[in-house]
């Protein structure tokens, strides 16, 4: 591992792209060389090509206020020449990223990215760093089917996942969950925006998302299947039925949870206390952007408000998640509430905190 790594951010000018950025400023690590955005931004200063288009809190930083933009497409091969890898966060065809995302790969450069895209490509790596890091196992074969000696492509999943995944699958660890039903109440800057520019969403509440919920019900099962002859095999012992809304916050994405159990049904306490005890890879190599404590646990008797989206998607710079309101169910075994923040653990921060990962067991040398 090297003291330094130079890194691109492909899609700079979108709001995951100026969490990168935000994330990024001064990264104990990463220095950021490139930034990238289509056609109509290349060639201007970072600050003119995003405009009043800037949402983060704070000022753009000064490090990258008046970097040239490059052109995403046009600049691969020149943009690869220049970083040790990319984080990828562009608006474009699904189609059209795959292929932009191979390319960069190809040309020797790897490619960390917030894109749906990949999501499905057996050999690439869907990772919730604290869950299935040992999928990145799956890399040399990636490598050998594009032809690639260091280039490779790796994604994180879907911003809500984030939310009440994390929970199933450190209790499935030691109790098999049989079947879930969630329902996730999504932030609008899930979609991109803010409620200046979607003024629609105030004092609103929409029942779709389109994708979703064939998100939800499908990606779990690669992040927890097994790799099998050069693929990641989904697994089909998890089923996951889930419906979804629109609501007007600002970030974090909440779920409401019922599941039951294959065989034993552990208790609540048991449950709680595998939460709070669980220590993941991020945690054990103390990798920058990782929580301190994955999961935070409020519970039904002290906290049973807990946990809202005001406290709860800031804790440990909202890289956790946070669970309330477990208790039994009629219908199932029990039901609870979950939450995280969709922008930072959901989306550019769970990117980084993979990158962080790739980086600390040798992949991005």
């Amino acid at each position: 591992m090297k003291n330094n790594y130079k890194i691109g951010i492909i899609g700079a000018t979108g709001m995951v792209g100026q969490r990168f950025i935000t994330l990024l400023y001064n990264h104990p690590w990463y220095t950021i060389e490139v930034l990238a955005a289509s056609p109509r931004s290349a060639g201007k200063k970072y600050s003119d090509a995003v405009g009043k288009k800037w949402c983060m809190d704070g000022e753009i930083p000064e490090n990258v206020r008046d970097m040239v933009v490059m052109d995403a497409t046009a600049d691969v091969e020149k943009i690869a020449g220049m970083v040790d890898f990319v984080f990828c966060a562009v608006d474009m065809k699904k189609d059209e990223i795959k292929a932009l995302e191979e390319r960069y790969a190809k040309a020797e450069c790897p490619v960390v990215s917030n894109n749906s895209a990949h999501r499905h490509t057996p050999d690439v790596p869907m990772i919730i760093p604290e869950i299935n890091p040992n999928h990145l196992e799956i890399i040399p074969s990636q490598r050998e089917r594009l032809g690639t000696k260091r280039g490779f492509i790796a994604v994180k999943s879907n911003c809500s996942l984030q939310s009440y995944l994390p929970a199933l699958a450190v209790v499935n660890m030691k109790y098999p969950v049989d079947h879930a039903l969630v329902t996730t109440y999504q932030a609008i800057s899930g979609a991109g925006k803010t409620f200046e520019t979607w003024p629609e969403m105030v004092d609103n509440l929409i029942p779709y998302i389109g994708g979703e919920e064939m998100k939800s019900e499908v990606e779990p099962n690669k992040i927890l299947g097994t790799i099998e002859n050069g693929e990641i095999v989904p697994s089909k012992d998890l089923q996951i039925e889930c419906q979804t809304y629109r609501v007007p916050v600002s970030n974090g994405h909440t779920a409401a949870i019922f599941f039951s159990f294959k065989d034993e049904k552990p208790s609540v306490d048991e449950i709680q206390n595998l939460w709070r005890e669980y220590e993941g890879e991020p945690q054990k190599l103390g990798l920058p952007h990782a929580p301190k404590q994955f999961i935070y646990v409020y519970t039904e008797e002290e906290q049973p408000d807990q946990p809202q989206i005001k406290t709860a998607r800031e804790i440990d710079g909202g890289m956790a998640i946070s669970c309330g309101r477990l208790r039994e169910s009629t219908q199932y075994d029990y039901k609870m509430v979950s939450m995280s923040h969709n922008t930072l653990r959901g989306a550019a921060g769970g990117a980084v905190l993979l990158a962080e990962l790739l980086t600390a067991k040798g992949y991005m040398d």
